[in-house]
């Protein structure tokens, strides 16, 4: 099971995703975090289309809205431990709690935080 980063959700909308990662996302129920979530509907510069369209992605994904005591702890020691930024951290922390792999693009944003497991999106 897949986590999925706001980048890959833009790729993917924007069919900027090589073929074998597109095909990837196709088949699986998309679990996001609520962060990613805020992040998506944050640009001042989205189209009436491209928000129909991640409104529909949002309501057909799995939102992992809470940040139960686990999630918090782990990204406090994840932002205690490596330079991530807040948003990243509670990304990572979500993915860890939850045993899922976070497919993203920013592999650097994550790299060598313990217990996460990545996949980049563009190289599936």
């Amino acid at each position: 099971m897949y986590l999925l980063d706001t980048n890959t959700i833009i790729d993917f909308c924007n069919a900027k995703l090589p073929e074998k990662s597109a095909n990837l996302l196709h088949d699986v129920s998309p679990i996001i975090s609520v962060i990613t979530q805020i992040e998506l509907f944050s640009s001042m510069q989205l189209s009436i289309a491209e928000k129909d369209n991640l409104i529909k992605l949002v309501k057909i994904a799995k939102v992992i809205d809470h940040l139960d005591e686990d999630i918090v702890n782990h990204t406090i020691k994840i932002r205690q431990n490596y330079k991530t930024k807040l948003p990243d951290a509670i990304i990572a922390a979500t993915a860890i709690v939850n045993n899922l792999t976070l497919i993203t693009r920013n592999i650097s944003d994550f790299y060598n935080i313990e217990g996460l497991k990545l996949i980049n999106s563009h190289s599936i």
